[in-house]
């Protein structure tokens, strides 16, 4: 069975034409993307490297990186995302950047310990079963490679900030998009990237400011949270 969940893949395939619209729902990723670009690249030092983006949706962190002189490959299951990136790579001429319509346990089975780095971003909190897409990137990695993940905590602020606030006070997001028993723990989290092989390193909180409308990151991991690990050689 496909670890994904066909009505999450619709409702992203319904967006899928605004997924490169700065001012439709996916703003807030457009918005965020220039912090967890940065904090990927200076740990992990992206020029050079072969890189690959599990749930890559409309390609936006993706493309960003193979600008940074990465070798890229965009994975998703969900179809019209992909096209949508496709079809930008080509109109904005991004170098080293390919999209495939794969699983990641599947490609992980297919081409292990193949990459320098593992980019799964505001992903995990959207399938099934997020401890086997963890332990898929790690056979993806080559010893010593960098996996990155970007979750939701779980925990009555999370509640708050990420459903109340996000979807419905704000709208920075479509109602629906988010369920509370889906969001992760850091604990779970780092206990599935231990499972995998991996060594968790960095951790950070990323928060949204609805005066300035700004978004950082911080020490704060208790809703919005990235971590960053290196697999064990």
């Amino acid at each position: 069975m496909i670890n994904a969940d066909p009505h999450e893949l619709a409702k992203f395939s319904e967006l899928a034409h605004r997924w490169w619209d700065k001012d439709s729902d996916f703003r807030p990723l457009h918005e965020i993307n220039p912090l967890r670009l940065d904090w990927i690249d200076g740990l992990a030092a992206l020029d050079g490297k072969r890189v690959v983006d599990v749930g890559c949706g409309g390609g936006i962190l993706a493309d960003a990186m193979a600008r940074r002189g990465a070798e890229v490959l965009g994975i998703d299951l969900a179809t019209k995302a992909l096209r949508v990136a496709q079809l930008h790579a080509i109109e904005a001429a991004t170098p080293r950047i390919e999209y495939r319509e794969v699983a990641v346990e599947a490609l992980a089975a297919e081409r292990p310990e193949t990459f320098d780095v593992v980019t799964c971003m505001e992903m995990l909190e959207h399938v099934p079963d997020p401890s086997s897409i963890v332990a898929a990137c790690g056979r993806l990695l080559k010893p010593g490679g960098w996996a990155f993940f970007s979750t939701i905590n779980r925990n009555p602020k999370a509640f708050a900030f990420a459903i109340v606030g996000a979807e419905h006070v704000l709208k920075l997001l479509p109602k629906g998009t988010h369920e509370y028993a889906k969001f992760i723990r850091p604990s779970e989290l780092a206990s599935w990237c231990r499972g995998a092989g991996l060594d968790v390193g960095s951790t950070r909180g990323m928060e949204y400011n609805p005066l300035s409308r700004r978004y950082r990151l911080s020490g704060d991991t208790s809703v919005n949270y990235l971590v960053a690990c290196r697999k064990l050689a």
